[in-house]
């Protein structure tokens, strides 16, 4: 019964990608976590993991080049790290039941790993990998805009703390925390401010203000999308 429900959450998933054709062991093997490929001796879906994000990256980026034509890229950076961040690719793969579908080691499963955020977004990365090594960018990109992109409010996104954005990609990716420099200058009514915030010691981005918020603000947009972009 476990089995034939699994399957039809699959064929549930997969018709809202569009496709009518039963599972291939391509889109199974995107919801194996590595716990359970120790377990059973199989690969896990951490190289489409991998491919994944690239994929989601590209789409996202595209999407936004297209939809936010007059706004500079410090704004679409930050409207990028929300819309790719792990909590907000989470939520969608909970929306579309990837718990339900994600196979985990027995210990991981006692401790409800299914549902973890990092999981979660991991196996809907994955799953977007599948997507396109089995029908192509096109299905991938239909997908991800569909489902994910257009269902988020981006009058939030706009509001988006770069601040924070950027702290939560430094500890995903890096392990690390940004950190600020602020200098001033100016007489006290007319007080500017200069911020740089560097990641593993490297300068990544720089800002300015009438306030030291508002430079590191300018400051973390930069340094996202040099991380972004592959600039830094």
């Amino acid at each position: 019964m476990a089995g034939e429900q699994h399957r039809r959450r699959l064929r549930t998933l997969i018709k809202l990608a569009g496709i009518d054709d039963p599972a291939p062991a391509r889109l199974e093997a995107a919801f194996v976590h590595e716990s359970a490929a120790r377990e059973e001796g199989g690969a896990s879906n951490e190289r489409m993991e991998f491919l994944g994000d690239a994929i989601l990256g590209f789409v996202v980026s595209e999407w936004l080049y297209e939809h936010y034509g007059s706004e500079p890229e410090g704004d679409l950076a930050k409207r990028k790290a929300a819309i790719v961040a792990d909590t907000a690719i989470a939520h969608t793969a909970r929306q579309l039941d990837f718990s339900g579908l994600i196979r985990v080691g027995g210990g991981e499963r006692a401790s409800g790993a299914p549902r973890r955020t990092s999981i979660l977004a991991d196996a809907f990365e994955a799953f977007v990998a599948a997507l396109y090594l089995e029908y192509g960018l096109e299905t991938a990109r239909r997908f991800v805009i569909r489902e994910h992109v257009e269902r988020l409010d981006h009058a939030d996104l706009a509001k988006a703390d770069a601040k924070t954005l950027l702290q939560e990609f430094t500890q995903l990716h890096f392990a690390c925390m940004p950190a600020y420099r602020d200098e001033g200058e100016g007489p006290a009514h007319e007080r500017r401010f200069t911020s740089y915030v560097t990641v593993n010691g490297e300068t990544l981005g720089s800002g300015t203000g009438h306030s030291k918020k508002s430079a590191q603000q300018r400051a973390a947009a930069q340094a996202l999308l040099a991380l972004q972009t592959g600039k830094a």
